[in-house]
């Protein structure tokens, strides 16, 4: 066995308290100047929001509340002119994903001071091609009001909705600094979104642990992460008033976060970023739908991986059959949908997110590589 597990900086606040983190973060770095990025519904919460602001005292530089769901093109360009116009030194994501993403594609493109197009991932032939992006960038934190496995990432991805693509950008530089966990802001996010994000971490964790990148420090965070997800979702529902289930779905978030950096994504997922833009559901509902499907797809050479998955979910039945079967049933637990024409994907759209999936860098990192036709049938089994 040959491994090479790199694990880069980063550091979690979690409870009452967290928030106190911040200013010693901040000054950890020599920052003076720090923006707020976050999605108007959050920034509704003036109790909670003015609980960040008296925490970052005379550091905050200022607030942009534009995000948009998807982080589309001109929201992230925006975010990037905001930062520039009020100097900021350091970034603020406040919110779930789309808040992560915008705060990270912005501070890249910021950065790099180039067009997004010069800079995102892009196919050269046979090849999928990620630019080396060496400007320094602005240091980040989150402070989520969902789970997303976006705090630990160092992508970021945005819609262009001209002309339909997911612009994918990478750059290390720009991955958080740390996450703070504080329990009012948890509790900001409607209880169906932090639904929905928890599927995306459940799926995520799932896909990293059939990787044909057998990484077992991986392993350890993308299983923990699965049976935290199984354990407290379905508290969210139950007490959507309380504080702990959330934040433990938030820790959730960083192991599969972190754990998926090590395997890569997969097939699901690659065709969720797609699907989501054109539908009416969460990329996290659209991932969770589709990955018995892909499991099925990988199992040819996926065996031994979907065993320990039995294993990990405490399934006595180790076959394909078996482990996928306790999947669907999770999924019916946690009350996802199950086909594609009910979160309201058209049936005519299905070739053009073949298109785009197969130009997504996660789907190079599944187990069996897919050809287009595979990912048409697949597609046309989920809708």
């Amino acid at each position: 066995m040959k491994i090479r597990h790199t694990s880069p900086a980063f550091r979690t606040f979690a409870g009452a308290g967290a928030l106190d983190a911040l200013p010693r973060e901040l000054a950890r770095v020599g920052a003076q100047r720090a923006a707020i990025i976050c999605i108007p519904a959050v920034a509704a919460h003036t109790e909670q929001m003015n609980r960040l602001r008296e925490a970052l005292g005379d550091r905050l530089a200022g607030q942009f509340d534009g995000v948009e769901e998807h982080s589309p093109l001109p929201s992230v360009e925006r975010a990037r002119a905001f930062l520039a116009d009020c100097a900021a030194d350091a970034v603020i994501a406040v919110g779930g994903g789309s808040s992560v993403v915008t705060a990270r594609a912005a501070t890249i493109l910021l950065g790099e001071g180039k067009d997004v197009r010069e800079l995102c991932t892009r196919r050269e032939g046979e090849r999928l091609i990620s630019p080396k992006l060496a400007a320094p960038k602005l240091p980040q934190w989150v402070v989520p009001s969902s789970p997303t496995t976006a705090y630990a990432k160092a992508g970021a991805a945005v819609h262009d909705p001209e002309t339909g693509e997911r612009l994918a950008l990478y750059d290390p530089k720009a991955r958080a600094q740390g996450v703070v966990l504080d329990p009012g802001m948890a509790l900001t996010a409607p209880a169906r979104l932090s639904w929905s994000a928890a599927l995306n971490v459940f799926s995520m964790a799932l896909e990293g642990l059939q990787s044909r990148r057998v990484d077992p420090l991986a392993d350890a965070l993308l299983a923990h992460a699965l049976r935290t997800v199984v354990t407290w979702l379905p508290q969210v529902a139950k007490d959507p008033a309380a504080a702990t289930p959330r934040l433990q779905l938030m820790l959730a978030a960083i192991m599969s976060g972190q754990g998926s950096d090590h395997t890569g994504g997969g097939l699901a997922q690659a065709l969720s970023h797609a699907i989501g833009p054109r539908s009416s559901a969460p990329n996290g509902v659209v991932e969770a739908l589709l990955v018995p499907h892909a499991m099925r797809f990988n199992a040819p050479v996926a065996g031994e991986r979907l065993a320990a998955i039995a294993d990990y979910l405490g399934v006595a039945d180790h076959s394909v059959d078996g482990v996928i079967a306790e999947v669907e049933r999770l999924l019916d637990v946690f009350e996802a949908p199950r086909k594609l024409q009910d979160i309201g994907v058209a049936e005519d759209s299905l070739a053009e997110v073949v298109s785009h999936a197969m130009d997504d860098w996660a789907i190079t990192a599944g187990p069996r590589p897919p050809e287009e036709q595979d990912v048409r049938e697949l597609l046309a089994g989920a809708w």
